[in-house]
């Protein structure tokens, strides 16, 4: 049954509170990295080289850390909510303590995960000279990845705190700070690269330093606005050694799945990657620009992809199967508008997208490059739509079928369909992206179908949500 326009309009506004906020964050942390890339390159090429692979196994580990806490925010979603429609103070209060327990659990669990990673980073820079890459850059990548470790746990903490203000809708101040943060990693950067004011001189290693301080000073300034906002401040309690363990078992149940989805996809894009630098640098350099720009966009998805999975965890836990199924109708249908002005400007304008990452002499890039955009104009909806699917899955709990699903779409389907249209019919780096729409769009259907049965079966069991007691 189609929703009314005036439905679909209020839906979206109300999608849009927590939406929005959530994109902007997003894209300024891409902005982040930005600025550790442009430092790097005015070092020159092998000081990029370097700090690029350092970058690549940081960023690696640090994206599935983020997938272990990611869950935290649709349980405090359905706590909150179950604290607001409690008809008694003991129910508020056994909700409210719930919340509690879940930041408690969810900041342990960011610790072990982050000081997993970080003994595993330093692991990864020493084994990476066995796969064949030059010995002077991993030896110059080793002081970065020293450098980047001790910055995974208050990354980690950062994501456990903003998946609780987010549970809670008040995401506001995450913005503020990370557009902040941008700034601050900037002087950091250039002033521990060329040892300005009083700090010292310490070339490319001061990027690893640089970039960890942010982090710390991220967390410190999220924990300090949430303690002053009158309605996070009695729920976050940093306690991590009063943490439960079935709430803590409970959370890593939920995150792993996740995590190892956030690194699967990883995998596949860069398995792709490989692909197209088969068939030349100017098909590599083609590739790495439009997916940068789809990557950009993406952010936007993944706006919409928390905002949504949030709200379900919501709608749920008040019983509310309706709601929750318009939620997805309303997030793909803002996810189609944006992506329908983006592909439009592709189609148009190719090479005026295109002239930020490559110059006009290149042309043999810049014509693979417009060709890409028109699949890219295609490609984004599934991307987001699939994207949008995980999340409304994890406002299910759903984490380990959103594992499955993307394994099938990505590596069944989206591999194979890349190395036959890419090699076999002579469309090379062209039919490889036609591979990589096919996968994407299968994974997108797979996962919004996993998702109808699961609301429908809710629709079936009992529609409260009984809320556990409080250990």
């Amino acid at each position: 049954m189609p929703i009314p326009i005036r439905t679909l309009l209020h839906d979206s506004r109300a999608l849009a509170t927590l939406a929005v906020p959530l994109a902007l964050t997003q894209l300024a942390q891409v902005a982040l990295t930005t600025t550790d890339t442009v430092m790097m390159g005015v070092m020159g090429a092998e000081a990029l080289a370097a700090g690029g692979l350092a970058m690549v196994i940081f960023n690696q580990l640090r994206t599935m850390g983020v997938g272990m806490v990611t869950a935290v925010g649709n349980q405090v979603a359905a706590a909150a909510a179950r604290a607001e429609s409690a008809d008694t103070e003991e129910s508020r209060a056994r909700a409210d303590e719930e919340v509690r327990d879940l930041v408690r659990a969810a900041l342990a669990l960011a610790t072990l995960a982050g000081l997993a990673g970080a003994v595993l980073m330093v692991l990864i820079g020493h084994a990476v000279a066995w796969l064949g890459q030059d010995a002077d850059v991993v030896d110059a990548a080793k002081p970065v990845l020293y450098a980047l470790a001790p910055g995974l746990v208050p990354c980690l903490w950062f994501q456990a705190i903003r998946q609780f203000t987010v549970g809670m809708r008040r995401p506001q101040a995450l913005l503020h700070i990370t557009v902040a943060s941008i700034a601050v990693n900037a002087a950091l950067n250039w002033a521990l690269i060329h040892g300005t004011w009083i700090l010292p001189e310490l070339g490319l290693p001061g990027v690893g330093i640089s970039t960890s301080l942010v982090y710390l000073l991220s967390c410190l300034a999220l924990y300090a606005s949430a303690r002053r906002d009158p309605q996070l401040s009695p729920l976050l309690d940093i306690r991590i050694w009063k943490t439960r363990k079935d709430t803590l078992r409970g959370l890593a149940g939920l995150g792993t799945p996740i995590a190892a989805t956030y690194g699967s996809e990883a995998g596949f894009f860069f398995v792709v990657a490989l692909m197209v630098g088969t068939f030349g640098s100017a098909a590599l350099a083609a590739h790495t620009a439009v997916n940068q720009l789809v990557y950009i966009v993406f952010q936007i998805a993944v706006g919409l992809s928390h905002a949504a999975s949030i709200n379900v965890s919501r709608e749920l836990a008040l019983g509310r199967t309706d709601e929750a199924r318009r939620l997805k109708n309303t997030a793909l249908a803002c996810a189609g508008a944006v992506m329908a002005v983006v592909g439009t400007v592709y189609v148009l304008t190719p090479e005026l997208v295109l002239r930020p990452f490559l110059s006009s002499s290149e042309h043999e890039a810049i014509s693979i490059g417009a060709d890409l955009l028109l699949i890219a104009a295609v490609l984004q909806f599934f991307d987001c739509a699939q994207n949008i699917g995980v999340g409304l899955l994890r406002g299910l709990d759903d984490t380990k079928g959103g594992f499955h699903v993307t394994l099938i779409g990505y590596w069944l389907i989206g591999l194979p369909a890349a190395w036959l249209l890419g090699r076999l019919t002579g469309l090379d780096t062209t039919g490889i992206w036609l591979g990589l729409l096919t996968g994407l769009a299968a994974t997108a259907l797979l996962l919004l179908r996993r998702y109808n049965r699961g609301l429908a079966s809710r629709g079936e069991a009992p529609s409260a949500v009984p809320a556990p007691t409080a250990g």
